[in-house]
Formats: C-alpha cells, structure tokens, sequence
C-alpha cells in the first residue's frame, strides 16, 4: 500500500549556493549550505518563514549541522568547511553560539566532516577524513571518547595507520551506541560505557553517506553510493535486509536517510533528485517525489508538534528536502488534514 505525500510550500533561493545539510526542532528547521550563513525558518506557519539569519556562522560555508532527535532542540552543532565546530544555543527563540571546537592540529587525525548530537544534548559525536570518531562532553568541553578505525601497524609499535574517511555518524537515542560510515564501505558500531568497537558490518562496499539508528535502537540503517539502504540489527549485529527499488537502471547515490518518529518508515534523498519514503518492516517504497533536476543533500522528517499548528497545515508526518536547487521544500502526509 502506497501513501500520498502533498508538497505544501517551498522556500525558493533560501541560500545562494547549495543547501547540504538539515536540522530541525520541534519549531523550526536549521539549514546550511555552501554561505557563511545558517538558516532557520519557522515550521509552525504555513509560509514557513525566515525567522533568524545567523551570519559568518561559518566563513567558509558550512557541510554539516545537527540537532538532536526527541530531544527539545535547544542545542545545535555545525561544522565548517575550515574545520571547526560550532555548538549553539537556543534561548528565547534565538540562537547564539556557545562555543567552539578548533581544527585539530594532531598530525594523521584529520579534518573532522560529520557530526551528531545525543537525545539528552549532553554529547556530541564527530568523525574525521582520517577515519576517527571523537566524542565531547559538551558540559565539561572536553573530549571523552577517541575511537579508531585504522588497521594496525606492521611496526608492532601498538599505533594504528590512518582509517577510511569517516562519512557519516549517528549516536543512538538511548546514548549507548555511537555509529560510523566511511568512503571504503564499511560500518562501525561503538559501545560508549565500555568505549570500544562492538561491531563491524558488512554489506555495503561503496561510500557510505548516512547512517541512523532507529528510535528505539534496535536497527540502524546506512546507505551511500550503493544506492541502498542496508537495514541491521543491534542485538546481534545482523544485516537483516536491504531497501532497493525494483528499477532496471543503476541506482543513485543516496545522500541521507532519516526514520520517522515511531520507526516505521525512512526517508531518503538521493543524486537523482528523488525523495522516497520506505516501510521497513515491509521492505518497500510506498512513496517517491522527483524533487529536482539537481541532487539533493538533506532529507529530515520534522517532528511532530504537540501544539497547534497554522490553520491548512494539518495533523499529518511532514519531512523537508533540499539540495542542489538551493530550495527548502516541505512535504505533509496527506491524511489527517
């Protein structure tokens, strides 16, 4: 059984270079893009309008920014084109900046690429182009967990050679789990209280873009120039299925993945300009929109809102794409208008 998603607004031209990267609060959505300027547009009217421009957030523009899922979305963190980590803070609608995290000046460590915040806003995951995962304490400001990926040396030194580029990470929402996607197909699985690696997981051997765990953390899923979505469970560390589409032509590559609030359905934006929507349990996709001509970067589902929203917005799933068209399109379930 399909499901039927309406295009309700897009904001033309939100940025004038390509928009890479989402984040969105219970209110309202970051973006970030190729300008020294984040975004944030308001996802509680029906225009969905511009209601802060943080400016020279990044001087170089701006790949990735994160906010953390279930979480109330007062913290956010944002990695420049530089190197840096911005961590910001929402007081009274506003967002101000925090603090920073410089570009490490350790030799073979990396320029850090991607990033991800715990449910509770306390921790904050970053990977490097050298294959490493950092986690800070954004309390206390201070690095608490180093993992590697690198095989070890030949040299019996005890030292590793550096790791493939980390793409992508997620932490799970219970804080347990730390998870990574790197430019040589493989995916790793951190345990944070014990503060090693607990999996390796095969199944991909291209780039891998995105990875998300589940809300309930139970399964996560990575994807990437394969062009598609491997789905594992976190009980035993088991490549349980994949999500494809049944097409005879090469598939694109998917750039970002995201689950839905109760872990039903993911929703992934690819290089061919397509946004689709997957039942997991299912193992289909029972929903496609042609978004673009241009690839998009960012796909998000928006969180679902405990308080009244604009008249003509209605009650259903919403999730927003953007790309390669510099646009922020917003979509709505059509039930439940």
């Amino acid at each position: 059984m399909s499901k039927q998603y309406l295009t309700i607004h897009s904001v033309d031209q939100a940025h004038p270079t390509e928009i890479f990267s989402l984040a969105p609060t219970p209110n309202a959505i970051i973006s970030a893009s190729g300008s020294s300027s984040l975004k944030v547009h308001s996802t509680t009217e029906p225009t969905f309008p511009l209601v802060q421009t943080i400016k020279d957030a990044h001087k170089l523009g701006c790949h990735h920014v994160c906010t953390a899922k279930g979480s109330n979305g007062t913290t956010a963190a944002s990695v420049g084109f530089g190197g840096e980590i911005k961590v910001w803070t929402n007081s009274n609608s506003e967002w101000s900046l925090s603090f920073e995290i410089s570009p490490s000046k350790e030799e073979g460590t990396g320029d850090v690429w991607a990033v991800a915040l715990s449910e509770n806003q306390n921790y904050l995951a970053a990977t490097t182009s050298g294959g490493r995962i950092h986690v800070w304490d954004l309390a206390t400001k201070e690095k608490v967990q180093s993992y590697e990926t690198g095989a070890s040396s030949s040299g019996g030194n005890g030292e590793t050679s550096g790791g493939s580029f980390a793409m992508a990470v997620d932490l799970s929402r219970d804080g347990k789990f730390t998870a990574s996607g790197h430019e040589n197909g493989s995916v790793y699985v951190f345990n944070n209280d014990a503060g090693r690696m607990v999996y390796s997981l095969s199944g991909l051997t291209k780039p891998v873009r995105s990875v998300a765990f589940s809300p309930g953390c139970k399964r996560l899923a990575a994807a990437g120039n394969a062009g598609i979505i491997a789905i594992y469970d976190m009980q035993h560390g088991e490549h349980v299925s994949n999500l494809t589409a049944s097409s005879s032509t090469r598939p694109a590559w998917i750039t970002s993945i995201d689950w839905n609030d109760t872990g039903e359905y993911l929703l992934s934006g690819s290089q061919d300009g397509k946004v689709k929507v997957w039942d997991v349990a299912r193992g289909v996709c029972v929903a496609t929109h042609s978004e673009s001509e241009g690839g998009l970067w960012a796909v998000k589902w928006l969180p679902k809102s405990e308080r009244a929203l604009a008249p003509g917005m209605g009650k259903g799933e919403m999730f927003c794409a953007a790309g390669a068209n510099k646009s922020l399109t917003f979509y709505r379930e059509a039930t439940g208008i």
